[in-house]
């Protein structure tokens, strides 16, 4: 039962195209436009907002906030060809 706890943990773990771990804060471009990564979700939090998400979308994602676009909802992150990781909150250079 041990390892099939992790096997699922593992696959609710998103990650970028590039195989970079997706995590709240992340700066990202999508469709070349500069946005972060406002909220990771994987299973219901008791936030009303969070929470309508794995109600809609069971497997989880991730919720963008692009310049060009708004808020962005994926699904399937590591599949979506147009984003890009760019940078971590806290990395080196972060002001």
């Amino acid at each position: 039962m041990a390892l099939q706890g992790v096997v699922d943990l593992l696959h609710k773990m998103f990650k970028y195209p590039s195989g970079e771990k997706i995590q709240a804060g992340d700066r990202i471009l999508y469709h070349r436009e500069p946005g972060e990564v406002q909220f990771v979700v994987t299973e219901k939090t008791g936030d009303a907002a969070r929470d309508w998400h794995i109600e809609q979308h069971p497997e989880g994602g991730v919720m963008l906030g692009v310049k060009g676009f708004g808020n962005v909802f994926l699904g399937q992150p590591e599949t979506a060809e147009d984003l890009e990781f760019v940078a971590r909150t806290g990395q080196v250079g972060d002001k």
